[in-house]
């Protein structure tokens, strides 16, 4: 049995597609089904179910891969720990939602260490959970905090999130509003996959109503657009309102209380290089 078997298996159980597969590993399709069959006939079971060009992980597969996984990470867990015995660099393996919040830090540590490679990613909360737990991220930047068992993090950083009105509205004479007031007005939000969206959803049945929403944007930058021209009104992180760069009037919330928290996470059974510790010591500390 061979170190590559097992990387051709593991990608092969991921896409269950064999000519992807071959694709993704830029390998010939039928060295490719070749390799796996090789590998069945040593395990002496199969490791798909095969209907024409279809095949599916079944039973003795999914057993496997579940092995498979835990030795390669280890190997390239033991890479990395070689690594940072070998001298100080490293690459990170970071995702985040939105890189807007924390760009400035992010700078401020590439600057203080040069020598160390930051792969930066935006992806969304379910997507960063499984690249977590694959070992495809070193760590990870979300709200709300993961809680899943073999993931550990730390909370560093926790923002209002306050209501954006147009520089005309009748609110915009006032610093703080409950909630509640705000029924009937028309919301712009983010669309309703993003966990913000699900958030402030949540605020406003804590208040007693349901948003009556009149434009659904991708990201917080277009949402100064239609409050600048009268559309409506939005929730809007503290952290970017100076980011967003349009004129409008914003409100403290008083109730419900309209917060949220940002952890940093990482897989607690894989090597965390000197690297990875570094920057997640750095940006909680300098919140």
């Amino acid at each position: 049995m061979e170190l590559l078997q097992l990387q051709y298996f593991r990608k092969v159980a991921e896409l269950e597609h064999m000519t992807r597969a071959a694709e993704e590993l830029r390998i010939a399709q039928p060295a490719l089904s070749k390799t796996i069959s090789r590998l069945e006939e040593d395990l002496g079971v199969p490791l798909f179910d095969r209907k024409g060009r279809q095949i599916r992980l079944n039973a003795f597969g999914r057993a496997y891969l579940r092995r498979v996984e835990t030795a390669l990470n280890a190997l390239e867990d033991g890479k990395r720990e070689l690594e940072d015995l070998g001298a100080e660099k490293g690459r990170v393996n970071l995702a985040t939602t939105t890189h807007k919040c924390f760009s400035d830090r992010i700078g401020d540590f590439l600057g203080m260490h040069p020598e160390i490679r930051l792969q930066i990613s935006q992806a969304g909360e379910q997507e960063k959970r499984d690249k977590l737990v694959s070992g495809e991220l070193d760590l990870c930047i979300t709200f709300p905090p993961i809680e899943q068992p073999g993931i550990e993090g730390i909370s560093f950083l926790t923002e209002e999130i306050l209501l954006a009105v147009p520089s005309s509205h009748r609110f915009a004479g006032r610093s703080s509003i409950r909630l509640s007031e705000a029924a009937g007005e028309a919301f712009i939000c983010i669309q309703s996959s993003n966990p913000f969206r699900k958030m402030t959803d949540q605020f406003c049945r804590q208040a007693g109503f349901e948003p009556d929403i009149v434009c659904e944007v991708d990201e917080h930058s277009a949402v100064g657009h239609f409050i600048r021209a009268g559309v409506g009104i939005a929730f809007i992180p503290e952290t970017l309102v100076d980011r967003i760069g349009f004129s409008f009037h914003v409100l403290r919330i008083e109730e419900p209380v309209c917060r949220r928290t940002y952890q940093i996470a990482w897989q607690k059974e894989r090597y965390l290089s000197q690297a990875a510790r570094e920057f997640r010591d750095f940006l909680v500390q300098s919140f």
